[in-house]
């Protein structure tokens, strides 16, 4: 960037007046073109890569960089069987929950007004009657007590229809089936609890009764089969077991609310249906191959029977068969396993262990195919969405820590895009952030915010997640958040994270930026963490995105407390860290090595940093404050005097550019101007070094400082004007440019115009006119503002220009013909800027040093103009 003090004069009545080429002779409005123009010559952003993220080598809960102590935060890594489930949790839910009795049930007479259609059995009348029922019990213990749940000895379907006598009491058919080895299970029907009517049923009921109910039962199924079979053969009629009504159980309210009749559809269905797969599944011995294609058939038939969740009444016989497969080390079984569990609703304990058991599924990556095909995210999308967070919440962890391992895969990354996993997750949030930080619950909480913003963070690698996330309201809920949970090391991070991905896109950042809080909330953080160098560097990147292209954000980032002094204190604590990794560096003999290819971290950070205080001084009122800095001025001249390009490039660059912006401003306390001197001679370093970057950055801070005439003494001084002239030759538009910046100034002076024929500057002038003036307006005008400047007390052309005169002459004649230097061929809105930067900038200067050669020139040549 570059301050033109070049001269220019305009005849009025034989007299001439000089007046600076940078106030326009004619006035005219703000233009679109303007803006461009002050941001190619004067101040300019910075850009700089996002912090880089490695992934875990491994997938665990928390990370390896976790700020949480190991006896603090649950496991990644525990033991998982049979016996992690609760058996008596199985049972179907009723109506109504009866709480146990505090004493050893015993058996008691009922009042007839407390229920008087319930009759409790006798007890045999012999002592050969009580061993029998003892033997039977120990047989039925014995079996049980071996997983077989399902007896081999299964009393087929097609046995007789016997019915129940109508005056058997109902309680006694309930447990008769609780005990039998093929039916459900044991259901409420009297104040008794679970562990009374087990011992009612196995003191009182004898075996051959059993076999009696079993067999009338079975042949009453039988012939409901046959009912249907006839009834599916009948034309018109689907063949397929019903599913809407025919499967829906009956409740009656005859002695107590929470009895439930089963449907004798069901009673068919689960003997037809489902019994000979768990059959299958009870030969433990056979191979996993054939145990999963079971579970997909058990899945199935339970889906077409419409017995997925808690109101199915044989619950617990399944979920017990389910239960003992656990034990088979078999990811892809428990895979299978994993998704039935979840779909009959188990809660409690059982709900805990399913969901470490799908956490343990997905921590393993090589799973991720088999995941992909059995949809297991369905299952665990619905228990993140209906499960209540309070009282479920170490469940919903594991449960969150699954998902956040899938969302590490791509392709199930998009499904659960496509799934509405963003909205749920944002919903959750909202649940997780209105819990104080008083409450019990706030602790817990954390761990689980910690998996919910890591999976938000991968979603937020793909396009349709953002454009989720902002119509969601995530930059709300993820600032409430950060602000509750400022002293969580983890999830801080993990929010800033996904603030950094989404900032470097322009929609999402404007949603940021209009955030107002967001700003307090990252001063906050850098002030409480700054010496966490992976979450500093993150605030600082989004900071630096902030405010590249919103000036509202520059101002109101500034205008917030102690904002310059936080950036001033990070930019110490970094460089002091700098300067001793450096020193460590040569000391251990590093100048004899190759300098590391990487920015270190701290470096990193101070490159970021360096990039928020040249795009804040994009704002006139802010940048003048910061010019004004000494403190920031003096810390970004250091970075000058102990780093050089090659150590650190767009360290570097970034300091250099970031004076030049401070250089702009004209203010009367300007740090700059105070140490203008010693920039010009940590400039001179840059400007020496074979990084062409670091020489055109070095070369536009000598545009703007050389109006000082200290400065174009120094360049005089040191022979910089000569590289100036050399720079003129790098075929270049923007090294030409901002070359000659410096030679338009240096022309101010008249003993210093001499010095672009020392060097054959004119001619070099000239072939950049003629190389570059078509295309660029405001390189063409440069020049010649320089060569107006060079030819104020001209006598003759030709000693002016020497043999340049003839080629000045033809090329300034045919730039100012409209239809020779404005190229048809561009499109209309390409050919309307040009013409304005033609118009306005080019033409008024190229007229009058075209007159003033002309009027001293003694001939003009015979050419013929040809088009650019």
């Amino acid at each position: 960037a570059l301050l033109c003090r070049g001269m220019q004069t305009s005849k009025n009545k034989n007299t001439e007046k000089t007046e600076p080429f940078y106030r326009l002779s004619v006035p005219k409005q703000e233009t679109s073109s303007e803006i461009i123009n002050e941001a190619r010559n004067v101040l300019r952003t910075l850009r700089t890569r996002r912090p880089f993220t490695p992934t875990e080598d491994q997938r665990k809960l928390f990370g390896s960089g976790s700020s949480r102590a190991p006896q603090n935060r649950p496991p990644s890594v525990f033991s998982l069987h049979a016996s992690s489930f609760d058996l008596a949790e199985s049972r179907p839910v009723s109506g109504v929950r009866l709480s146990p009795l505090d004493h050893k049930p015993i058996l008691v007479a009922f009042a007839k007004d407390e229920d008087s259609s319930i009759s409790l059995p006798k007890p045999p009348a012999n002592a050969a009657e009580v061993r029998k029922v003892s033997s039977a019990r120990a047989r039925l213990f014995r079996r049980t007590s071996q997983g077989n749940f399902l007896s081999a000895k299964m009393v087929p379907p097609d046995q007789n229809e016997e019915k129940l006598d109508s005056e058997e009491p109902a309680v006694m058919s309930n447990l008769c089936r609780s005990n039998d080895n093929c039916l459900a299970e044991q259901r409420p029907c009297t104040p008794f609890n679970d562990e009374s009517r087990q011992l009612i049923c196995n003191e009182h009921i004898s075996r051959l009764e059993k076999e009696d109910f079993l067999k009338g039962v079975a042949g009453k199924f039988l012939f409901q089969l046959r009912g249907e079979s006839d009834q599916m053969k009948k034309p018109g009629t689907s063949s397929s077991w019903p599913r809407s009504t025919g499967w829906k159980r009956r409740v009656t309210g005859l002695e107590d609310e929470t009895k439930i009749n089963e449907s004798e559809e069901e009673e068919i269905f689960w003997h037809v249906k489902i019994l000979p797969i768990l059959h299958e599944l009870e030969k433990v011995e056979d191979n996993i191959e054939n145990l999963c294609r079971a579970c997909t058939k058990l899945y199935q038939a339970l889906n077409e029977g419409n017995m997925l969740g808690k109101r199915f009444k044989r619950r617990s016989v399944l979920l017990k068969t389910l239960y003992k497969l656990v034990d088979i080390d078999s990811d892809p079984l428990c895979l299978k396993l994993a998704k039935i569990i979840l779909a009959m609703k188990v809660d409690g304990k059982n709900l805990l262990s399913v969901c470490k058991l799908a956490f343990k599924i997905c921590r393993n990556e090589k799973n991720d195919y088999i995941i992909q095909n059995d949809r297991l995210f369905d299952c665990l999308l619905e228990v993140m969405g209906t499960e209540d967070l309070q009282e479920n919440n170490e469940a919903l962890l594991y449960c969150m820590g699954a998902i956040k391992f899938m969302s590490g895969n791509a392709v199930l990354l998009n499904e659960m895009v496509n799934k509405g996993a963003v909205e749920m997750l944002l919903q959750l949030m909202k649940q997780i952030n209105n819990i104080k930080e008083n409450d019990t619950y706030f602790s817990n909480s954390g761990h689980l915010l910690v998996q919910l913003t890591a999976t938000l963070r991968n979603l937020a690698d793909l396009p349709p997640a953002r454009r989720q996330l902002i119509c969601n309201g995530a930059v709300s809920e993820l600032s409430v958040a950060l602000e509750q949970r400022m002293n969580d090391k983890d999830v801080c991070t993990y929010i800033v994270r996904i603030f950094s991905k989404l900032s470097s896109y322009s929609d999402f950042c404007a949603a940021l930026a209009d955030c107002s809080r967001c700003y307090i909330l990252f001063l906050a953080l850098l002030n409480k963490h700054q010496k966490q160098q992976g979450l500093v560097i993150r605030i600082i990147f989004i900071l630096g995105n902030l405010t590249a292209k919103n000036n509202q954000a520059r101002e109101q980032f500034f205008k917030e407390k102690g904002s310059v002094n936080t950036l001033i204190s990070l930019f110490q604590t970094y460089h002091e860290l700098d300067l001793n990794a450096q020193k460590w560096y040569h000391e251990r003999g590093g100048e004899g090595k190759k300098h590391p290819k990487h920015p270190s971290e701290a470096e990193d950070v101070l490159i970021k940093l360096i990039r928020v205080l040249a795009n804040l001084s994009i704002h006139p009122s802010v940048g003048a404050a910061l010019a004004a800095a000494h403190r920031v001025v003096e810390l970004l001249v250091t970075v000058l005097e102990y780093k050089s390009v090659d150590d650190c490039e767009e360290l570097v660059i970034n300091a250099a550019t970031t004076i030049n912006n401070l250089s702009y401003y004209k203010v009367k306390s300007s740090a700059v101007q105070d140490k203008k001197l010693h920039i010009a001679e940590m400039l001179l370093k840059l400007l020496m070094s074979n990084n062409m970057d670091g020489v055109v950055e070095a070369v536009r801070v000598f545009g703007n400082l050389s109006q000082y005439h200290e400065i174009c003494d120094f360049i005089i001084q040191k022979k910089i004007y000569k590289f100036m002239i050399a720079l003129l030759d790098a075929k270049n538009q923007e090294v030409c440019f901002s070359a000659c910046g410096v030679l338009l100034n240096l022309t101010v002076d008249k003993n210093k115009r001499a010095l672009l024929m020392e060097e054959g500057g004119i001619g070099k002038l000239v072939d950049c006119l003629r190389d570059f003036g078509p295309a660029d307006w405001q390189l063409a005008c440069l020049i010649c503002k320089t060569l107006w400047n060079y030819s104020e007390n001209i006598t003759s052309a030709a000693s002016c220009f020497g043999e340049d005169t003839d080629t000045l002459l033809v090329l300034l004649t045919s730039l100012l013909d409209e239809e020779l230097a404005l190229d048809c061929s561009l499109d209309r809105d390409l050919r309307d800027h040009h013409k304005l930067y033609w118009e306005r900038e080019f033409k008024p200067v190229a007229e009058k040093l075209l007159d003033r050669i002309q009027s001293h020139h003694s001939f003009l040549p015979t050419v013929t103009i040809t088009p650019f």
